[in-house]
C-alpha cells in the first residue's frame, strides 16, 4: 500500500493513490481510528492552507481545521464514498466552516464598530434606556481594557487602520497585534454578556 501523499495538483491520482483513498474513506465509516488519523494526516495540510489563505489568521485557521476533522469524525456515517471522493466531501466541510468562522468575525467587529459610532455626540432624539445603558457598558469596557489592546482597538475602530497598518505604526509584531485584538474584542463581548465591565488584569 502506498501512503505517499501526493501533490494536491494532480488531476487524475494514480490508481494505487486511489485505492488508498477509498480504504480510508471506508475505514472512517467503519469508525476506524487508525484511518481517521491517517485521513488527518493526509489532508490536514490541505484543509490549514484553505482556512489560512481565507481567514488571513493562523490561530483562527487552526481552530478551522480542529473542527473540520471533529465535524467528519461526527459526521462520519452521513458520508457516502459511492456518492464522490473523501477529500471533495472534507473540503465542503472546510468551506463551510470557514464560513462560520468569518460570520463570528463579523459579529465580534460589528459590536465593537457599533459601541465606537455610539461613543460619538449625542444625537437630538432621545435614545432608548437599554441603548444608553449598552452604549456606557460597552464605553467603560473599552476604557477599562489593558493599554495594549485598548490602543489596538482604537486604532482599529476609530482611525480605520488595518492589523497590519497598527503594527507598522507601532513597531509591534503582528501576531502580537493580532492577539491584543481578539483578546480585547473576548473582554469587550464578555462586558457585554455579563452587563458589566472587566477589570484591568489581562
Amino acid at each position: 500500500m502506498n501512503t505517499h501523499t501526493r501533490p494536491t495538483t494532480t488531476l487524475v491520482p494514480p490508481v494505487e493513490e486511489t485505492r488508498y483513498e477509498e480504504e480510508l474513506a471506508h475505514g472512517l465509516v467503519d469508525s476506524d481510528e487508525e484511518a481517521f488519523a491517517a485521513i488527518y494526516r493526509h489532508w490536514g495540510s490541505l484543509v490549514h492552507t484553505m482556512a489560512t489563505r481565507s481567514l488571513g489568521d493562523t490561530h483562527e485557521a487552526e481552530d478551522v481545521t480542529q473542527q473540520v476533522f471533529v465535524g467528519a469524525w461526527r459526521g462520519r456515517h452521513g458520508f457516502r464514498p459511492e456518492r464522490g471522493p473523501l477529500g471533495a466531501w472534507l473540503v465542503g466541510i472546510t468551506r463551510r466552516k470557514i464560513v462560520d468562522a468569518l460570520a463570528a468575525r463579523t459579529r465580534r467587529l460589528s459590536l465593537v464598530e457599533s459601541a465606537a459610532r455610539n461613543a460619538g455626540p449625542a444625537r437630538p432624539t432621545q435614545p432608548a434606556p437599554d441603548d444608553v445603558l449598552d452604549r456606557v457598558l460597552l464605553v467603560d469596557a473599552l476604557a477599562r481594557l489593558p493599554q495594549a489592546q485598548r490602543e489596538v482597538l482604537c486604532m482599529a475602530f476609530y482611525e480605520d487602520l488595518t492589523q497590519v497598518q497598527i503594527a507598522e505604526r507601532t513597531g509591534v509584531p503582528l501576531g502580537t497585534v493580532k492577539s491584543h485584538a481578539r483578546r480585547g474584542l473576548h473582554r469587550l463581548r464578555t462586558a457585554v454578556d455579563l452587563g458589566d465591565a472587566p477589570g484591568t488584569d489581562s
